[in-house]
């Protein structure tokens, strides 16, 4: 199998697809006889998404780059379907499973002479799915996912902002793509903001312009944490617009089950997840990575139940100042006095004292 593996390499970098369909079709048979049935079925489900294979990144090889920094404006990926971590409330699933619906029945659509349905403005407190949904649209239409990078984009040159952003679109309309703006207050800003310069205006009316020839073949994804910001012009040129909200309590134990749980080697029961409560899914992505790596410190295969619930303290504290607010916190979210003495090194009097005091104002 190893040569199947250097094939499709050797394929993918030579832009040669029928050598890497071919080979990978050989591999999930090879794998399917050797036993690993699962790898095998993840294997075709990616061959058999027509979309997938016919999209490729052919089209967008040289990427434009700002003319001060000479740093790329942005970044261009194929998004398999099997990378997303990505809960959604019914709610945000009906709607943009909507909004792909839409767009893959464009062309009727467009017969029934109604306009182009392919723009779409995400907004929400950060760290709540708003990327991942982003990704979710461009692995569920197989194009390739074009993110603006802001870093190269914003440049302190006047007027180079405005050109910036007129090369990011004629970038994307090289063939069809998910063009993605993040942090989109920072160029669509509202032009009537009294602290900005006359610089700001060329923008957003750079933008305005842009987005009003943006190919209908492609989809144009925004995304803020502060629409609040937005210009008014900027808020009408997007057919559908999503609040994407801090996930509930239900959507968090799902999150924690999906992608929390195959990680450890305890049982995660109600008690320990209500440490998520009020946690973004980049919050809990965040605490389990660092709670993995703990364990891999160890030389442990999965992390346990106070890894996670001590990761998620030191993410809302930014630190342990204060060891009387720690402990009551892991007591409060299950840690017993055994599991807190034997990680954080604390002695049992003090944690014991603590747990009393907790018990008596619970009663």
């Amino acid at each position: 199998m190893q040569t199947e593996v250097i094939r499709i390499i050797e394929g993918g970098l030579l832009g040669d697809r029928v050598r890497v369909l071919n080979y990978a079709k050989t591999l999930a048979a090879n794998l399917e006889k050797e036993g690993d049935a699962r790898f095998a079925r993840r294997i075709n489900s990616v061959l058999a998404n027509k979309k997938f294979s016919t999209a490729t990144l052919d089209g967008l090889s040289s990427k434009p780059v700002d003319q001060e920094s000479r740093m790329d404006i942005v970044d261009v990926e194929m998004v398999l379907p099997d990378t997303i971590g990505l809960v959604l409330s019914s709610f945000l699933e009906k709607e943009t499973e909507s909004f792909v619906s839409m767009y893959d029945h464009r062309e009727s659509i467009a017969a029934r002479g109604i306009e182009a349905q392919n723009c779409l403005l995400l907004y929400g407190p950060p760290g709540c799915g708003k990327t991942s949904i982003a990704r979710y649209i461009a692995a569920k239409t197989g194009l390739p996912l074009v993110t603006a990078r802001l870093d190269g984009l914003v440049s302190s040159l006047l007027g180079s902002t405005a050109k910036n952003i007129r090369k990011v679109f004629d970038y994307a309309a090289q063939q069809e793509c998910v063009l993605f703006l993040d942090e989109f207050d920072v160029v669509a800003k509202r032009r009537d903001d009294k602290n900005e310069l006359g610089e700001l205006k060329r923008v957003v009316n750079s933008l305005i312009q842009n987005i009003d020839a943006f190919a209908t073949g492609s989809i144009l994804i925004a995304a803020t944490n502060h629409h609040e910001l937005l210009d008014p012009a900027v808020w009408r040129r997007f057919n559908k617009v999503i609040e994407v909200p801090r996930p509930t309590a239900r959507e968090i134990k799902i999150y924690a089950d999906k992608f929390i749980q195959p990680h450890m080697s305890e049982r995660l029961t109600p008690r320990y997840v209500s440490a998520f409560g009020g946690l973004s899914y980049s919050d809990l992505a965040t605490a389990t990575k660092n709670a993995l790596c703990a364990a891999t410190l160890r030389d442990e295969e999965g992390f346990t139940r106070f890894d996670i619930v001590h990761e998620t303290y030191v993410l809302r504290n930014h630190g342990i100042d204060d060891r009387n607010a720690y402990l009551r916190y892991l007591l409060s979210h299950g840690c017993t006095i055994a599991e807190i003495h034997d990680n954080a090194d604390i002695p049992r009097r003090a944690i014991s004292d603590v747990s009393k005091r907790l018990n008596a104002k619970e009663s």
